[in-house]
């Protein structure tokens, strides 16, 4: 039992896909926050010439 246990200790596998995980979701914030910068952006664009029209 203790073997078991000291190799799940030393076991790095699952470490590697949480820090992939961690990164994707940071990369993921980044882009969900640029597009809503876009978005409100477009959204004044879009406000302006549909008052520019009438």
């Amino acid at each position: 039992m203790r073997q078991l246990f000291s190799k799940f200790l030393r076991d790095e596998s699952g470490a590697t896909a949480i820090e992939y995980c961690l990164i994707a979701a940071g990369i993921s914030i980044v882009i969900v926050v640029a597009v809503n910068g876009v978005g409100t952006t477009l959204n004044g664009s879009f406000t302006s010439v549909n008052s520019s029209l009438k």
